[in-house]
């Protein structure tokens, strides 16, 4: 295995050296409009368009933001992808044999999103990217004899009547891997067809002694859970004690950074965290280098992408879309901006908005972080909370509580009087005494809006906690529990007083 390790080693250094001369970000990015637009002229959807047209013009970009509107999912679906469930050639040559199901984080029921093998193939491409750029973090060559293990949805999708299978992303994705990935690849297809989360979990952790895990990549919220879980079956001090060659997770989903001190508890060794950035929509980036959690934007993998200002200039303080905002391209944005994401794609997502918050942190080449969702911004009395500063707030008060606080869910409602309050729900051990008080101080502290919000409109704070039992307990109920599931960090009035009602029966 030692030589294994040597050759691969070698391989991707190789191929990295290769591929180390990248276009331009901005002509990568026009090469891949023409692209998908000249795959798509001969679609219901290309046709509609004028895709033909719009790549006769001397300049395609502007020509395609005149002629194509922007869409949300809701119009998108309605309006194409509904059709696409039935018929071939709607927005991409040919009919999908996958639906991914969205995990739900928004919205009352889940998204169904078009999956063609196109599609699958730029995410292996993407992923292919990510291991190429692994030369760079200098790892063991035992990290490359050693296995992988992903903590996807399950793999055992579902027929639909139409003729397409649907299920999560990552449990698609994984029903599609060749059978050589069984070298490298954990738990295995019969695993991860495993339905029920906890049979799922209880399979791996049966199966854990036999691993020689290297890597780990999933949500952390779920991946710390199932950590957990084997370190309690047995009695380990920590999971490098059943697999010593673990070095590296790769995360993705949600925030890490709430989670890190706890992964820190389970293990012995320190591990390298690389962000992605994998949706039903795309594998749209990931960490290419050591030193950051910023991620390299996937430019030549058959997305092309635009991006609205999350400001006044794309948006209402409301949340909503102007009704003419201003679009830029990868090559007039700014560093330390935030933007929310427009994505045009080979599953025929067109100038998709997908409700994702980014911000740059460098142009060459160009890399972000995910700061949040249009749904997650918390402004309901002005309070102009968005998700990145709640998660800082939420680090500072557990580290000023001496705990680790994972989750959390907040909501504007109202209280007996009418007036608007912030309700929190943690998730800690802790107690809730103070948590309030000091919450608050930190928002206000650190957001002068909030502090003004909490001055007028918004008239107090409340905090409950719940144990990490109790949380995952709720999660089940409503059917949530397990794989890629994402709780939103922002609730809806509704879906917090649900929450109460269940703690309160608890």
């Amino acid at each position: 295995m030692a030589i294994l390790g040597k050759l691969v080693k070698a391989g991707i250094d190789l191929t990295a050296k290769l591929q180390s001369t990248e276009d331009n970000p901005k002509h990568a990015q026009e090469n891949q409009l023409k692209d998908l637009l000249n795959q798509a002229k001969n679609t219901a959807f290309g046709k509609y368009y004028g895709f033909e047209e719009i790549l006769k013009s001397e300049d395609p970009v502007s020509a395609f933001r005149q002629e194509v509107p922007i869409f949300t999912y809701e119009t998108l679906h309605s309006q194409w992808w509904e059709r696409q469930e039935r018929l071939k050639d709607i927005t991409w040559p040919g009919k999908p044999d996958f639906f991914a199901r969205s995990s739900g984080t928004t919205g009352k029921t889940s998204k169904r999103i078009p999956i063609t093998d196109d599609f699958i193939s730029s995410m292996r491409s993407v992923g292919t990217s990510m291991i190429n750029s692994l030369h760079l973090f200098d790892f063991p060559e035992s990290l490359f004899e050693s296995e992988i293990l992903m903590l996807s949805s399950s793999a055992d999708l579902e027929e639909n009547k139409q003729g397409f299978r649907e299920g999560e992303i990552s449990g698609i994705n994984v029903s599609n891997f060749p059978n050589w990935y069984d070298i490298f690849y954990r738990p295995g297809k019969e695993i991860a067809a495993i339905s029920d989360w906890d049979e799922r979990v209880d399979a791996i952790a049966e199966q854990a002694p036999e691993w020689n895990i290297g890597a780990i990549a999933g949500i952390p919220s779920w991946v710390l859970l199932m950590l957990q879980r084997i370190i309690k079956r047995y009695q380990l001090n920590s999971i490098h004690e059943i697999w010593p060659n673990f070095q590296a997770f790769a995360s993705g989903g949600v925030a890490f950074e709430t989670y890190r001190k706890d992964f820190e508890k389970v293990c012995k060794s320190p591990i390298t965290i690389l962000d992605t950035y994998l949706a039903s929509e795309g594998f749209i980036a990931f960490t290419s280098k050591p030193g950051t959690m910023a991620m390299k934007m996937a430019l030549s993998h058959g997305y092309f992408f635009e991006f609205i200002p999350f400001d006044e200039r794309g948006y209402e303080e409301s949340g909503e879309l102007n009704a003419e905002p201003l679009v830029l391209g990868i090559d007039e944005v700014k560093v330390g901006e935030e933007y929310v994401l427009l994505l045009s794609s080979c599953a025929g997502a067109w100038r998709y908005a997908i409700g994702d918050v980014i911000r740059f942190e460098s142009l060459s080449p160009p890399q972000i972080k995910i700061t949040g969702r249009t749904k997650f911004f918390l402004n309901v009395v002005g309070s102009q909370l968005s998700e990145e500063k709640m998660d800082t707030a939420i680090l500072e008060l557990a580290e000023a509580h001496k705990t680790t606080i994972n989750e959390y869910m907040v909501a504007a409602i109202k209280n007996e009087a009418g007036e608007y309050i912030h309700q929190w729900v943690l998730v800690s051990d802790v107690t809730a005494e103070g948590l309030g008080e000091n919450l608050d101080k930190i928002l206000k502290s650190a957001n002068k809006n909030y502090a003004v919000a909490r001055s007028k409109a918004l008239r107090d704070i409340s905090v409950k906690v719940i144990s990490k039992e109790q949380y995952t307990n709720f999660l089940a109920q409503s059917n949530k529990k397990g794989g890629q599931t994402k709780t939103p960090k922002v609730m809806k009035e509704e879906k917090m007083k649900a929450l109460l009602r269940f703690i309160d029966q608890a």
